[in-house]
């Protein structure tokens, strides 16, 4: 497989997206695994850290379709799969689509919308298929849905439930970013002008490359073995722990990092490396509080150190 062409599309996706947001690669790179993967990205942190601004350029990079949805507590499912209305110039009933028809969805502030309205995306995110009025329609690849939400303990939000939180791939955080880098971000020009000139750096030859040779990276049988030693030390319980999606998507998404770091084989590195943003929001609270330490606690394959 061509893992230079892998290492070169990682390259102009950081390079592209880092224009707008500092100093975040590796957050910019898992976002890029996770569409490989055809995933999905829950990014949480507090307001003003550039959350939507890091999934408006990242679609702008990969390109195609993309519709921005902002979640508010009056936002109905219909909003968002769209609605049959009745066209009197036809005399007939006429599909207007939502904006979940889309290759890249961005949904702001999901966690302030009702449990209800969170709901209508489980099936568009699990199955890239929307069904309204007992009629289906899927979705055109790549589809995939990036959202944002405030930490739970803000003022109007409502938990995600397990359900859909176990829908979405990754759950990563930007965090702060360094002195330096937040003097230079405060004098530039405006972020939103910057993400408005940025130019699209796949093509679409280039996606359908990605998503699916990265399935030909190998994994040695003690690396699967370290992987699963990972999963089942987070089943305290039969009915607690990671799922086998979980593990799927552990499976996957070490197969795509390791392609694009230039690689035809799976590392461990590359497993710890994903374990915290694919498996800890499975978790309950209560256990994923010490997930760190529990992955240290798995020995790795010494000779693939």
């Amino acid at each position: 497989m061509d893992t230079a062409r892998f290492k070169l599309c990682r390259d102009k996706v950081v390079e592209n997206v880092s224009q707008v947001i500092v100093g975040k690669s590796d957050v910019i790179t898992l976002t890029l695994v996770a569409f490989i993967c055809s995933g999905h990205v829950l990014l949480e942190d507090m307001p003003g850290t550039g959350k939507t601004m890091l999934l408006r350029a990242f679609a702008k990079t990969i390109g195609g379709n993309f519709s921005r949805v902002q979640f508010t507590p009056d936002l109905l499912p219909s909003d968002l799969t769209g609605i049959h209305f009745y066209n009197q110039k036809n005399s007939d009933f006429e599909f207007r689509p939502g904006p979940l028809f889309a290759n890249m969805v961005l949904g702001d502030e999901i966690n302030r919308a009702t449990p209800r309205t969170q709901s209508a995306m489980l099936e568009a995110m699990g199955e890239g298929q929307i069904t309204v009025d007992g009629v289906t329609m899927h979705l055109e690849e790549p589809f995939m849905v990036m959202a944002t939400q405030n930490p739970i303990e803000s003022y109007g939000t409502f938990p995600l439930p397990e359900a859909q939180l176990d829908r979405f791939m990754m759950r990563l955080s930007l965090g702060r970013i360094s002195r330096e880098e937040e003097k230079a971000v405060i004098a530039r020009a405006s972020t939103i002008n910057i993400v408005e000139g940025l130019t699209q750096q796949l093509t679409s030859e280039d996606i359908k490359f990605l998503k699916t040779e990265y399935l030909k990276v190998t994994m040695k049988q003690d690396v699967q073995d370290y992987l699963m030693d990972i999963i089942e030390k987070t089943r305290t319980s039969p009915t607690e722990g990671v799922s086998t999606r979980g593990a799927m998507l552990l499976y996957k998404g070490a197969q795509a990092l390791a392609a694009c770091n230039g690689r035809d084989y799976v590392l461990p590195e590359d497993i710890k490396y994903l374990a915290l943003p694919i498996l800890k929001h499975r978790l309950p609270a209560i256990n994923a509080i010490g997930f760190q330490s529990t992955i240290n606690s798995v020995q790795v394959p010494l000779e693939e150190v």
